[in-house]
């Protein structure tokens, strides 16, 4: 098979939104460090929300992004906790998978801290070919041919066939 057509995992973002700035934050980012092994990243509001009291720059949850090696790790580590099992509804259109952990403590080697509490966390693995730099470098910028672009069937394909997934109708 050409090279230029293989699928591979891009990135994986692990995501913990909280919802407010303080202590819960705090112990957000600190669960997330504690299962990827990186530090995180502090998400910002971008609009406001008067019934939630949610200001613009205001601080909402955490991520991490991981790509490469430790990517892959993390993923086989997540699907293991849901079983192998993913809902087809976890993919959407471009070839992009999403699914949530509900208790971090599921994560093997984790225990329950009375201090942290229980929080879940979104996890999202964006599939990609290779050639996708042209979407994002300065100089002559191309959108990539719908021919090259990840599709929903090809996704749970790739992720039946590398992570051994069942999906789920």
């Amino acid at each position: 098979m050409n090279a230029m057509r293989q699928l591979h995992v891009e990135k994986v973002v692990v995501n913990i939104g909280v919802g407010e700035a303080g202590e819960r934050l705090v112990k957000a980012e600190k669960v997330l460090e504690m299962v990827t092994g990186h530090k995180p990243v502090e998400t910002i509001s971008k609009t406001v929300n008067r019934d939630l009291g949610i200001r613009v720059g205001m601080p909402l949850g955490c991520k991490v992004t991981l790509r490469g090696e430790d990517a892959e790790e993390f993923v086989k580590r997540a699907l293991v906790i849901r079983e192998m099992r993913v809902p087809e509804y976890s993919f959407d259109k471009e070839g992009n998978m999403s699914f949530g952990i509900s208790d971090y403590t599921d994560f093997d080697g984790m225990k329950y801290d009375p201090e942290i509490g229980i929080f879940g966390m979104d996890v999202n693995v964006v599939l990609r070919r290779s050639g996708n730099r042209i979407t994002q470098r300065s100089l002559l910028r191309r959108r990539i041919p719908k021919h090259h672009r990840v599709d929903r069937e090809e996704a749970i394909q790739f992720m039946k066939d590398k992570f051994e997934v069942q999906v789920i109708q």
